[in-house]
């Protein structure tokens, strides 16, 4: 918690006030025990009825200012916890858009989501109270112990063993509580990560009539993280009870020293009612503070998770100037190795074996290379290789003669245009998702960014449908394009890809949705739109990179064969295991 209070540092002025206002209207709270043993002792003993007016007017101001004080102190503690939590709500979300995808694949989008909104939410909660209350309660506790003794040091002695005695039934519960809090938001995380599974894939679950196995998981999951809770919140709920019987325990003790003082006439009545006003005040204010020392267990449980991603480090690394925008052309050339994979090894962290083995080739500028194999050959890994998703074991990637590792993220990153194996579109308009791709969006606008737009949408196949969207441009599109079908997706995406004029496209398998007319007619707008443009296309299809300047085959990660089709044809019996079985099934299709 202590790594995060960082962010409390723009609202040092509320943090302060804040404790400030409250430790004024404990201060005057204070106060109230003894107006009210002077109107017991001087007013009503003495029939004074003016004097009780008069100090039934001082409770009003005293009540009157602590109210002020209360709605002050809670004004700035609102605004420092709610300024606290937007910021970290903020740097956590660049955080985890600075890590690669080693470090994604490790937490798991239903980890992130848990701590982007619940955990954050229950820190928040904790800072707020803690501001409200940290401060007030123990200055309640031991403001009321020692006014006790201004009043008797012996009945006042009833507090110095009380006020411990509870401290150590807090402090222990609190002790305990932390690491079962912890484990209660893993499970909430399992419980997220199935929500989140079956969600997403409710068509799959409904087609394969699995909805009641998975109702059964979601159950068991949930009924998991329900006993957990529970057995937490009984511990934790402990506290109340315990307090209680303790407080009241030292009350009659209390009222019995009292009226044998009072018997002897060392106390008066008032006196008596003032000591246990003072031990009620006791009571209520550790009733809070177990309730505060709850949240706070809970809020330092998700602060540590908080943390935790904070600390995680991306295993990328920038060597080169963030200004950094243009790729160095000495030998990117056509006709030079414009693209060059040296003796490339990648293994997945935590894997048992490598998914890449001694990737050794070349890319002339503005070439296409078809990348195909089986599933799980590591076509798609490669691929990522390039623009950096993921850095590489052993062996070099190089673009224009210059290790990868060496240009800055963002200027290797705006020459690529990559298009996923999942096509994934935003919400908003078809020109929102297509500003994606342009680099310079903020400095294209009208006609030009119009014209960029529709050229993209025709090389992607997808201007004929986007015009007959109602709007055009300025269709709505639903979040992950719930309102398109796969292959306006598919081409959607590519349409973004393309529209930064990159130079380098990477196509992974982002024509699998698209029939074959439409998939040929694909390539040939991609080749001729741009004779400088290195594409790279990843396909389970021989018909989709038949016609590619080279093709690379991946078998188990490794290079079976790389050259044209007819060269693979004659030499590389994967290929052909691939060419053949495809090509004999469309036959049987035909006939």
């Amino acid at each position: 918690m202590r790594k995060l209070l960082v962010y409390l540092k723009d609202y040092k002025k509320e943090s302060v006030l804040g404790p400030l206002f409250k430790l004024l209207e404990a201060s005057f709270e204070l106060f109230v025990p003894l107006v009210i043993a002077r109107i017991v002792d001087t007013g009503i003993s003495g029939r004074d009825y003016g004097y009780v007016w008069r100090m039934g007017g001082v409770l009003l101001l005293l009540a009157g200012i602590g109210l002020v004080c209360s709605v002050t102190a809670q004004y700035f503690a609102a605004k420092a916890a709610t300024g606290f939590a937007t910021c970290l709500r903020h740097s956590l979300f660049s955080h985890i858009q600075s890590l690669s995808f080693t470090e994604m694949d490790k937490l798991g989008t239903a980890a992130m989501i848990t701590r982007m909104t619940s955990d954050i939410n229950q820190v928040q909660s904790g800072v707020n109270l803690v501001l409200r209350l940290f401060l007030r309660s123990p200055f309640i506790v031991f403001g009321a112990m020692i006014m006790a003794f201004t009043i008797d040091g012996k009945a006042a002695f009833i507090f110095v063993v009380t006020i411990p005695l509870l401290s150590l039934v807090v402090f222990g519960i609190m002790l305990i509580s932390i690491p079962l809090y912890k484990k209660v938001q893993a499970g909430l995380d399992r419980v997220l990560g199935r929500t989140r599974e079956n969600l997403t894939g409710v068509r799959v679950i409904r087609a394969f009539n699995r909805e009641d196995e998975e109702q059964e998981a979601f159950t068991a999951e949930n009924q998991a993280l329900t006993r957990m809770q529970m057995f937490v919140g009984r511990f934790s709920a402990c506290m109340n009870p315990v307090t209680y019987i303790i407080v009241n325990a030292a009350t009659v003790v209390l009222i019995w020293t009292g009226a044998v003082r009072v018997d002897s006439g060392i106390l008066t009545q008032g006196q008596v009612i003032a000591l246990v006003n003072y031990m009620s005040q006791i009571l209520v204010e550790l009733v809070k503070l177990a309730n505060l020392i709850i949240t706070v267990t809970k809020a330092f449980a998700c602060a540590d998770r908080i943390a935790g991603v904070l600390e995680l480090s991306g295993s990328l690394e920038e060597t080169a100037a963030e200004g950094e925008t243009d790729f160095r052309q000495e030998q990117a050339e056509t006709g030079s190795a414009y693209i060059q994979f040296q003796h490339v090894d990648f293994s997945y962290k935590d894997a048992g074996a490598d998914a890449l083995t001694d990737i050794d080739f070349t890319v002339e500028k503005g070439q296409t290379v078809g990348i195909i194999g089986g599933t799980g050959s590591g076509k798609t890994t490669l691929v990522h290789l390039l623009p950096r998703f993921y850095d590489v074991s052993a062996g070099k990637v190089l673009v224009g003669g210059e290790d990868v590792r060496n240009y800055s993220l963002s200027a290797l990153r705006h020459k690529i245009g990559i298009v996923m194996q999942k096509s994934v579109l935003f919400h908003g308009t078809v020109r929102e998702n297509l500003r994606w791709g342009i680099v310079d969006a903020e400095k294209t606008g009208g006609a030009n960014e119009d014209a960029l737009m529709w050229e993209a949408l025709e090389i992607a196949q997808a201007k004929e449908f986007v015009e007959k969207k109602e709007g055009g441009l300025d269709f709505e599109i639903e979040q992950g394009g719930r309102n398109l079908s796969g292959g306006q997706r598919q081409r959607m995406a590519i349409a973004r890809a393309v529209v930064r004029k990159p130079e380098i496209l990477i196509l992974d398998d982002s024509a699998s949705a698209l029939d074959f007319a439409t998939d040929a007619a694909l390539r040939k707008a991609v080749r001729e739109a741009s004779d400088d443009m290195t594409v790279f296309i990843v396909s389970q299809r021989a018909a989709s990179i038949m016609y590619a300047d080279k093709i690379l085959v991946l078998d188990d990660g490794k290079i079976a064969g790389q050259g044209t089709h007819e060269e693979l044809l004659a030499s590389c019996e994967v290929y052909q295991e691939i060419y053949y079985s495809q090509f004999e099934r469309e036959e049987k299709e035909g006939a």
